[in-house]
C-alpha cells in the first residue's frame, strides 16, 4: 500500500495572511533595497562570487565566522559593527568550519582528491596545522575535551577519527552513504553521523536514508532508519541536554505518481527527533504548512534558548520550533490507534504514527521567518536574481538570527522578537555579485519559488545536479512506471532524455520539469539559465583512483571492458560512454511497458545506485552477476571474481 498523503488540517488563511502582512510592508516602505555594502568592499573582487556557506560564532558571540566556499575565505564579522572587520584564506574548496570552545582555534576542512583539515590561530588567521585526511572531507565536530576531531569522508562512505595532539588519524569507521555530518554527545560517549542519501533497492517498499551511531571509544555502532522515503539527509545537532538528536531532511512521496503538488504530493521537509540514549527514532514533523512547502531543509540550529531553528536553502526562509511543546505534544499522542481502526488519512485525531503526514502538527509551535520581506510572495516584487537566495549556514546569537545566503554574498539577519514589518535586515560581506548565466541557473536549479507553493526546488530530487536514490513515477512515459532518478552531469551533453528517451534532449526535458513538475510557467531564460548551469557541471575525480591514476585492478579492468571477449565499449564508447541509443539489455521490470531503455554514461557511476533504469541493483557486482548486464555471448556470466572486481573497479574510477 502506498504511504498516505500528509494530512489537510490547520490554517487555510495562513497564505492570505502572509500576502496581507507583505503588501502592508510595501505600503509602509519597509520592504526597501538592502543597505549599501558597508566596511569589507575593497577587501574583495568586484565581481566575486563569495558562497557564505556555513557559519558559528565566537565564543562570546561577539564575531561570526562565516565559511565562503566559492572565495575559499573566512570572513571575520564584527557583529557590533555589522561588518567583516577581515578575511582569512583557507584551502580550496572548504565544506566545514567549527570553532574551540575557548575561540582561539578555527578548524576547517577543505579539498576533494586530497583533502584536509587545517587548523588556524583565530586572532590571527594563521595556519598552525595541517591535517591529510583523503577525499572529500566534511562535516568536522570536536570531542567536548577537543582532543579529537571527527570528519566524514562523504565519498569514501566512512568517518575518520583524528588524534589533535599527534595530527594522526586514529580510527575510522564505515558508514552507509555520503556522510556529511557528525554530532557528538556532551559526555563524549556517542558519535551520530548523517548519511545524505538512502542506499536501498529503489524498486522496493522502503528507501531511506539512516543515521549511523558510533561507541566513540570503541567505533562499534548501528544504525537508525528514519522514514520511508527520507532523502537528502543534510544535518544533524543534538540538543544541549543531551537527550535529543534533531535532523534535517526531505521526506519524499515518491510512490505517488507526480500528477499534482498540492498537500506534499512528491516532497515534504521534515525534522527527525532521536532519543539519544536508546539510539532510536521517535518521530518526524513536516516543517511546511498545508499551502506553502518549507524546501530543502539545509541547517539545524539548537542554541539552548528552548527552540530548534532550521534553514532553507530553497525557500528562502528560517523556521524556528518551540522545542519543549513539542516534545509534550508527541507524548501526548496515543502510540496506537483504538483496536480495527487503520489510518487513511481522514481521522480528526491522531496517533503517534500520523504525525509525519500531517501538516498541521507545528501549527502553534513554529514560525518561518523569509529572509526576504514578510511573506512569501515578496519576491514577485522585483525580478527573482535581485532577492537574497539560498540561506545554508545558520546560528542563533543573542536572540537574532544569522543565516548565510549562499547567492547573495550577504548575512540574513532575523530578529524574531521585533516587528513583522522591521525583523529581517543584511550584512553584506561583499558586493552585489553580477550573476553570470551560469550562477544564475545554479540559482534557479536551487530555488523553490519556481515551484507552485514552494514545495521543491529541482535539487530536491537532484542534489548536487545527481542523484536522490528513489524511483519516480513522472508521467512522462505514461502513470504507474516508475522509474531511477537520474544524474544531471552530462545530460546535455548525452541526449535524448529520460530512460525512455521520451525527450529529445536536455533542454526540453528542463522545460518539461518546470511545467510538469514543478508545476510552474516560468519564463524561458529561466530555462535558459538553467541549461547553461547543467552544461557547466564538471565530474569530481573518483575516490577509487590512486594518486589521480586508475589502481592496477582497474586498468586490467579497462582491457576487459574494451576487449573483443565483453565488447562493453560497443554501447559504452569513451569519451562519455554511451552510444547515444536505447538498447534491449533484458532489463524490464515489473512495472515496465518497454524493453529498450536509454544507454547512460558511465562517467561518476561510483555515487549513482541503485543502478539500471529501475534501481533495481545496490552494486555494480549486482549489475552483472545477477543482472547478467551487456552478456550477449555468455562471456559476463563466465567472469572469475577477479576479474568482476576489476571491471567494476574501472567503471568506479571513471
Amino acid at each position: 500500500m502506498p504511504r498516505p498523503r500528509p494530512r489537510l488540517r490547520g490554517n487555510r488563511s495562513l497564505y492570505l495572511e502572509r500576502f496581507v502582512v507583505a503588501a502592508a510592508a510595501a505600503l509602509l516602505g519597509t520592504a526597501a533595497d538592502p543597505p549599501e555594502l558597508a566596511g569589507s568592499a575593497d577587501r574583495c573582487l568586484a565581481q566575486e562570487f563569495l558562497g557564505p556557506t556555513e557559519i558559528v560564532p565566537s565564543p562570546d558571540g561577539g564575531t561570526l565566522y562565516v565559511l565562503c566556499r566559492d572565495a575559499a575565505k573566512i570572513a571575520v564579522v564584527d557583529r557590533a559593527k555589522g561588518e567583516a572587520a577581515r578575511w582569512i584564506p583557507v584551502p580550496a574548496d572548504p565544506s566545514g568550519l567549527i570553532v574551540s570552545r575557548d575561540g582561539s582555534k578555527l578548524y576547517v576542512t577543505a579539498g576533494i582528491t586530497d583533502g584536509a583539515a587545517v587548523i588556524l590561530d583565530a586572532a590571527s588567521g594563521n595556519e598552525t596545522a595541517r591535517i591529510s585526511l583523503g577525499h572529500f572531507p566534511c562535516g568536522p565536530s570536536l570531542s567536548p575535551d577537543e582532543t579529537k576531531l571527527y570528519v566524514c569522508n562523504r565519498f569514501l562512505d566512512r568517518v575518520a577519527v583524528v588524534d589533535l595532539a599527534s595530527g594522526k588519524i586514529t580510527g575510522t569507521a564505515g558508514v552507509i552513504r555520503e556522510p556529511i555530518a557528525t554530532a557528538v554527545t556532551p559526555d563524549g560517549k556517542t558519535l551520530f553521523v548523517a548519511n545524505y542519501l538512502p542506499l536501498d533497492r529503489a524498486d522496493e517498499f522502503d528507501v531511506a536514508a539512516e543515521i549511523s551511531w558510533f561507541d566513540a571509544a570503541t567505533l562499534e555502532g548501528g544504525r537508525i532508519r528514519l522514514p520511508n522515503g527520507t532523502t537528502g539527509l543534510h544535518d544533524l545537532k543534538i540538543t544541549p541536554d543531551g537527550k535529543h538528536l534533531v535532523a534535517v531532511h526531505i521526506l519524499a512521496r515518491y510512490q505517488m505518481p507526480t500528477t499534482q503538488l498540492e498537500r506534499g504530493w512528491m516532497n515534504t521537509n521534515a525534522l527527525s527527533i532521536v532519543d539519544v540514549e536508546r539510539r532510536a527514532w521517535v518521530n518526524t514533523v513536516l516543517l511546511d504548512d498545508i499551502d506553502l512547502g518549507a524546501a530543502l531543509p539545509w541547517r539545524a540550529a539548537c542554541p539552548g534558548d528552548g527552540r530548534v531553528y532550521v534553514s532553507h536553502a530553497a525557500g528562502d526562509e528560517v523556521t524556528m520550533v518551540e522545542w519543549q511543546p513539542l516534545l509534550d505534544k508527541l507524548e501526548a499522542l496515543p502510540k496506537e490507534p483504538p483496536a480495527g481502526v487503520s489510518y487513511d488519512g481522514s481521522q480528526t485525531s491522531l496517533t503517534a504514527g500520523d504525525v509525519p503526514n500531517d501538516l498541521s502538527f507545528l501549527v502553534g509551535i513554529k514560525q518561518r521567518f523569509p529572509i526576504y520581506g514578510t511573506g512569501p510572495y515578496d519576491y514577485l516584487e522585483r525580478p527573482i536574481d535581485e532577492v537574497p537566495k539560498g540561506p545554508r549556514g545558520l546560528c542563533v546569537v543573542d536572540g537574532k538570527i544569522y543565516t548565510a545566503v549562499y547567492f547573495g554574498n550577504m548575512l540574513a539577519v532575523i530578529d524574531p522578537a521585533a516587528s513583522k514589518y522591521r525583523r529581517t535586515s543584511y550584512l553584506h560581506l561583499g558586493p552585489k555579485p553580477e550573476l553570470t548565466p551560469e550562477r544564475r541557473g545554479e540559482m534557479f536549479f536551487h530555488d523553490a519559488a519556481l515551484c507552485f507553493q514552494h514545495w521543491q526546488s529541482c535539487a530536491s530530487c537532484h542534489p548536487d545536479a545527481r542523484v536522490d536514490g528513489l524511483n519516480w513515477d513522472l508521467l512522462n512515459d505514461g502513470i504507474g512506471t516508475p522509474k531511477n532518478n537520474k544524474s544531471m552531469l552530462l545530460a546535455h551533453q548525452t541526449p535524448p532524455s529520460m530512460w525512455e528517451g521520451v525527450r529529445p534532449d536536455a533542454e526540453a526535458a528542463v522545460r518539461s520539469g518546470i511545467r510538469h513538475i514543478q508545476f510552474a510557467v516560468r519564463p524561458e531564460e529561466d530555462a535558459v539559465a538553467i541549461d547553461s548551469y547543467l552544461k557547466s557541471l564538471r565530474p569530481i575525480p573518483s575516490p577509487h583512483l590512486v594518486n589521480g591514476r586508475p589502481s592496477e585492478a582497474a586498468e586490467r579492468g579497462r582491457e576487459l571492458f574494451f576487449s573483443s571477449r565483453l565488447n562493453c565499449g560497443q554501447c559504452h564508447p569513451e569519451p562519455l560512454y554511451t552510444d547515444l541509443r536505447k538498447h534491449d539489455v533484458n532489463s524490464k521490470g515489473k512495472f515496465d511497458r518497454v524493453t529498450e531503455f536509454d544507454t547512460p554514461s558511465l562517467i561518476e557511476i561510483w555515487r549513482t545506485a541503485p543502478y539500471m533504469h529501475d534501481g533495481h541493483y545496490l552494486t555494480l557486482e549486482e549489475v552483472f552477476r545477477e543482472g547478467g548486464h551487456g552478456d550477449v555471448a555468455g562471456e559476463v556470466d563466465k567472469l572469475t571474481d577477479q576479474e568482476l572486481h576489476d571491471l567494476c573497479e574501472f567503471l568506479r574510477s571513471l
